[in-house]
């Protein structure tokens, strides 16, 4: 199924992601850059930020496919980023015999049917699938295997696991769902402007936090968060996004602000993940991506700034 060549937005598409080779091309030469510079001297600054940009090389390439051959494959993609993510979540979160039915459950029947709904534009039954029937069946099926030890904990773990990876981030992929009378063929652009704000963004406040970072915002939580680089890099991610307006249904100052509140949101995902991830005291989710540790070290944005850009552009643009 192609779907975007279809559409007058896949010129503007394939501009977006030329540009987004361009600007990796650059960065992979100021990598090379650094590398030869500092030679067996150079800093893990350096080599983190290196491990960063072949990660980033690999994810463009993987979504750029994915755009490329419609909302079939996306959906896939997204899909298969959620079982990953579930089972990162899952792997750091301790489990009982009692549990492996409510877990069969959340990964073979919830998330699963959670993208159908997607693909079949059910919006009714997509908001409320996981929230309402999940939210009751999981910790049913927990009960019936009689373990009570533990029992509450266990559930909202598991409750939460799904919350988290299947439901939440499957408001990116939901985008699709979106029919904007003022911009018809846009949505799939609308998921380019939040994973390219979400992304931009983290990298953004890793850089500036790097060069100007002093004040630690939360050291229990995450060491590597500070004032300087979120503000450098939330008012540089926002400024990025306004450019982005003519690729978008928003005017200028729209732009800019949904930008701001994807930013926010996505800084705050961050941050409830790392207080989850000490809690469970892991310092990644994973090692799945070189560079970023597991799949929810790099979604942990995408799952909070998504469902609020979602109802925001379904609410006043729909």
């Amino acid at each position: 199924m192609h779907l975007f060549p279809q559409t007058p937005h896949f010129a503007i598409m394939a501009w977006l992601f030329a540009g987004l080779v361009l600007l990796l091309t650059l960065a992979s030469g100021v990598g090379y850059a650094l590398n030869r510079r500092h030679g067996a001297q150079r800093s893990a600054v350096v080599d983190n930020l290196n491990a960063r940009i072949r990660a980033w090389w690999w994810m463009v390439g993987i979504l750029g496919l994915a755009f490329a051959f419609g909302q079939d494959v996306t959906l896939a993609l997204f899909a298969v980023a959620s079982f990953f993510s579930l089972r990162e979540f899952i792997s750091l979160t301790p489990t009982r015999p009692g549990d492996h039915a409510a877990l069969v459950a959340a990964f073979y029947v919830m998330l699963p049917a959670q993208y159908l709904l997607i693909a079949s534009h059910w919006y009714g039954l997509f908001v409320i699938l996981i929230p309402v029937y999940g939210f009751l069946l999981l910790p049913l099926l927990s009960a019936i295997g009689k373990d009570t030890q533990s029992f509450l904990e266990r559930a909202a773990k598991i409750q939460w696991a799904v919350m988290i990876t299947v439901y939440c981030l499957s408001y990116a992929p939901a985008l699709l769902m979106l029919k904007i009378p003022s911009d018809p063929g846009g949505d799939a652009l609308l998921l380019f402007f939040l994973i390219f704000v979400v992304q931009v963004s983290d990298v953004l406040q890793y850089v500036f936090g790097k060069m100007f970072g002093k004040t630690l915002i939360a050291p229990t939580l995450s060491p590597s968060k500070t004032v300087e680089g979120f503000i450098g890099g939330a008012l540089s991610a926002t400024v990025l996004g306004t450019c982005l307006w003519w690729a978008t249904p928003f005017r200028p100052w729209q732009a800019g602000l949904i930008a701001g509140i994807i930013v926010v949101m996505g800084f705050c995902g961050g941050l409830v993940l790392s207080a989850v991830k000490r809690s469970l005291g892991a310092k990644d989710w994973g090692s799945m991506i070189e560079g970023h540790g597991g799949a929810l070290d790099r979604l942990d944005s995408v799952v909070f700034s998504a469902p609020v850009f979602f109802h925001l552009v379904r609410f006043f643009w729909t």
